[in-house]
């Protein structure tokens, strides 16, 4: 009589076990993995980033070599170009998050992982994980086509190249992972590419363009301005580039905040 119970009792531990197994953060991931790659926007947003990056990097080039600009690492050409290509991960984080509310099917992925800070957190890791190699390719190739143009008027210093491809793929990790929380808590892609683009482009340039000793220190410290100090690192910022790296995370985090905030009160 007690065999059918014992056995019953393996059968669901076994089940238990089986679904933590294919369950969990990874199963999360995965899943946010699969959703991303079965659709064009990424396809589109990273070849878009491709082209702009040649482009501009050869432009940089050539550019210094006929205004005769005083030496540079060579690696300031794809760094500098950061300030177009990084839109495209913008957009790609934002579908990341918006296309789901666009098409209700974010129910369905809250009630394969209820519990919500883990879809949030899969999410910023996946845009993290694409942005990172993105931006790593986009440093590689923005070296590559930029040094023929430059023509002497660059220098290639290894370890610098290296540290700047580095920095380079961990601010657009970041600025993924901001996307993201900021997607979460505005929930339409239009609002939050519209929030974005004023925080990292039009924000400072407003500042900037109005001057002051106190416009130009809030500048310092936006997420494209911290992110150019990060990136480039030659020592001219207000602040060291790990401070530029702290500065990226504490807006990150931030805007996670919000995100989770707006997560946990409101249904999907």
């Amino acid at each position: 009589m007690s065999a059918v119970p014992a056995a019953t009792g393996g059968a669901q531990r076994r089940s238990r076990d089986t679904d933590r197994a294919g369950g969990g953060f990874a199963g999360a991931f995965a899943a946010e993995w699969t959703k991303l790659w079965s659709i064009r926007t990424p396809y589109v947003c990273l070849v878009v980033g491709l082209v702009v990056t040649a482009v501009f990097t050869f432009y940089y080039g050539s550019i210094a070599r006929i205004n005769d600009k005083p030496l540079q690492p060579v690696g300031n050409a794809p760094v500098s170009s950061v300030i177009l290509t990084q839109f495209a991960l913008v957009v790609l984080a934002v579908t990341v998050v918006t296309s789901e509310y666009a098409t209700s099917s974010v129910r369905t992925s809250l009630l394969w992982v209820p519990v919500r800070w883990r879809v949030q957190v899969a999410k910023a890791l996946l845009s993290a994980v694409v942005g990172f190699t993105a931006g790593t390719v986009f440093g590689v190739l923005g070296v590559a086509l930029a040094w023929g143009p430059f023509r002497g008027h660059a220098e290639f210093e290894t370890s610098k190249v290296v540290s700047q491809i580095l920095a380079m793929a961990v601010y657009c990790a970041l600025t993924g992972v901001l996307t993201v929380g900021v997607s979460f808590a505005l929930r339409t892609a239009a609002g939050a590419v519209a929030v974005l683009f004023f925080l990292i482009t039009a924000l400072p340039g407003m500042l900037v363009g109005l001057g002051g000793p106190v416009l130009l220190a809030v500048n310092d410290y936006l997420p494209q301005t911290a992110g150019g100090y990060f990136m480039l690192g030659d020592g001219k910022a207000p602040y060291s580039a790990s401070t530029g790296l702290l500065v990226l995370l504490a807006w990150a985090a931030a805007a996670h905040a919000a995100g989770a905030c707006v997560l946990r009160r409101r249904d999907a």
